[in-house]
């Protein structure tokens, strides 16, 4: 990784913990993977890239992938089932990323426990 890399990675996991903090619901966890999860579900994740994904309803997926020319995300070179990879130009929206997170914790609340 180079120290470009690292700097960007850096900053975005400053920044995705400030997103957490604003969710009262939940907490960031992982030291080297940071993520969050409940019920026994991930639902966000910071892969090494400093790419951020979310997992939400397929539905919800589906309509934010065509909304925000967005795709799948992958980490670990694994595509993440019911995640969406949050485009760059989001990055600037942080309230829309705050009601992102709070829908994939909803939607992991809806599941049943494992």
């Amino acid at each position: 990784m180079s120290d470009t890399d690292k700097e960007l990675w850096k900053k975005r996991l400053v920044f995705y913990d400030e997103l957490v903090a604003k969710c009262p619901a939940f907490e960031r966890k992982g030291k080297t993977m940071p993520y969050t999860s409940a019920n026994g579900y991930m639902f966000s994740l910071l892969n090494k890239a400093g790419e951020l994904g979310v997992r939400l309803p397929k539905a919800t997926g589906e309509a934010f992938i065509e909304k925000h020319n967005s795709g799948k995300f992958t980490s670990h070179g694994a595509t993440m089932r019911g995640y969406v990879l949050i485009p760059e130009d989001l990055f600037s929206k942080p309230s829309l990323l705050i009601e992102l997170l709070n829908e994939g914790h909803k939607y992991v609340m809806s599941l049943p426990p494992k």
